[in-house]
């Protein structure tokens, strides 16, 4: 189980956090996240449920993560082990989660997929997802895997889809003309593109697009 106390700040105003494995009492309070996180036209569908979250704590605890603040979860974050061939790169959240069921987990997996992030929207200024992010990044090196991987959404290309390409709009964010407000997070996390991927994910804001997007275990090497 993973657990550490720090502070977070909230402009200049140090504020207690604690992240920690998630558990069953957290089910609601994960799903209230999940829906304030990601409101229409996000698929409804596609928060959590109480079974998936009962696979997350049963099947891989160090991949179930959240935010504890004032005595509640505020943040979450959820992955499932795999082993990766970057050589057959393409596929569906759906398929390399099994639709965030995580029962395809596989204990001795080279790789931490993350599954899902999300805050609510009251707490974000505080930088809860690079904190959770960067957790992750500490159970990579604990379980001495070769990288934590995930699709991020593209939810800023909508507004540029009837000018750019999807690569376009991607190059666009890389030298710094745009912002995307998913893909510029994950690169301010650390994380690097590893390929563009179509229909990874039912999501009208995205045109179903996604960036592959990877970060290294720094002590694995090769």
């Amino acid at each position: 189980m993973y657990r550490k106390a720090l502070y977070v700040f909230d402009g200049d105003r140090p504020v207690q956090a604690v992240v920690r494995s998630y558990t069953q009492e957290d089910f609601p309070g994960l799903i209230r996240i999940q829906q304030e996180s990601f409101p229409p036209p996000f698929p409804s569908e596609l928060w959590w449920n109480e079974e998936q979250l009962t696979n997350h704590v049963a099947r891989f605890p160090q991949g179930a993560l959240c935010v504890e603040i004032g005595g509640r979860p505020v943040a979450s974050i959820t992955g499932l082990l795999i082993n990766w061939d970057p050589t057959h790169a393409d596929h569906t959240w759906e398929d390399i989660t099994d639709r965030g069921y995580i029962t395809n987990h596989q204990p001795d997996g080279d790789t931490l997929y993350i599954v899902d992030i999300c805050a609510l929207p009251s707490y974000r200024k505080l930088g809860l997802g690079k904190l959770l992010m960067q957790s992750m990044y500490e159970v990579v090196v604990e379980l001495k895997l070769q990288r934590l991987l995930g699709g991020g959404r593209l939810p800023g290309y909508h507004r540029h889809a009837a000018s750019m390409t999807p690569e376009e709009y991607v190059s666009a964010v890389l030298n710094g003309s745009l912002k995307d407000p998913v893909m510029t997070f994950l690169l301010r996390c650390g994380r690097t593109p590893v390929k563009l991927s179509a229909n990874y994910l039912e999501d009208e804001e995205s045109l179903n697009y996604a960036m592959l997007m990877e970060w290294r275990n720094p002590f694995l090497q090769t």
